[in-house]
């Protein structure tokens, strides 16, 4: 089984993109994510379904709004974002 860290490698550049962008800012919703990336929302959901496949991130309904999803890493992709030494 690949490490969480070759599984970011093997992904596109928009899937590593949202990864950092919820590494720096925790959970997030699919709209603000597509505003803090810039990227159009099609990409984002893109990138969130490849990163989901790997087991990076993790996905809850929101509490505010029931219609939304927010997400966050997993602990899979928390130990991509740490160093070995850690």
């Amino acid at each position: 089984m690949d490490k969480p860290s070759e599984t970011l490698s093997n992904t596109p550049p928009s899937a590593k993109l949202v990864f950092k962008v919820l590494e720096y800012n925790g959970s997030l919703s699919q709209q603000r994510i597509a505003e803090e990336t810039m990227l159009p929302r099609r990409t984002v959901r893109f990138g969130l379904s490849r990163l989901d496949e790997a087991g990076l991130i993790d996905g809850r309904v929101s509490f505010r709004d029931a219609r939304k999803s927010v997400y966050s890493l997993s602990e899979a992709g928390e130990q991509v974002g740490t160093p070995a030494g850690d």
